[in-house]
């Protein structure tokens, strides 16, 4: 059936429910693992008289604490993974991404042939002011969408 899943995660609560779906589901497939997690893109910058950014974006430390923060999220990840069961399992740190981009562009560069990620299930408004990562994967994944809630 599947043999290369793709485990989507921010390192939140809910993510955490749809981490341990897509393992349980790659145990028993015995199906390789790629657990991702990206990094968008750093908010709003200082900008000098002549409107160019000079913010923390630019300096060295950025890129570092950002891969230091993945890491947090990624190696428990991985850890669960290993405790599932699943000994083929690979993370990756996509950074200045949209997190819709990230998970399409690492579902392909990985050969993915299932997503699994979560959804907070906002409706109305809500959904139209937060926006839907999920929705935008959901619309665009050239693969099938395993959407935990």
């Amino acid at each position: 059936m599947y043999k290369s899943i793709l485990i989507a995660t921010d390192g939140s609560e809910l993510a955490g429910k749809g981490l341990a779906k897509g393992l349980e589901l790659a145990a028993q497939l015995g199906a390789h693992v790629d657990i991702v997690n990206v990094s968008e893109p750093w908010a709003v910058g200082m900008y000098d008289a002549m409107g160019w950014s000079s913010g923390y974006e630019a300096t060295p430390e950025y890129k570092q604490d950002r891969e230091d923060a993945a890491q947090k999220i990624l190696q428990p990840a991985l850890q669960a993974a290993q405790a599932a069961g699943v000994a083929d399992v690979k993370t990756h740190h996509v950074l200045d991404r949209y997190a819709a981009d990230g998970i399409i562009d690492t579902a392909q560069a990985c050969g993915s042939d299932l997503l699994v990620m979560t959804s907070h299930g906002h409706r109305g408004i809500s959904r139209v002011l937060l926006g839907s990562q999920t929705a935008e994967v959901l619309a665009r994944s050239t693969v099938p969408v395993l959407v935990i809630r």
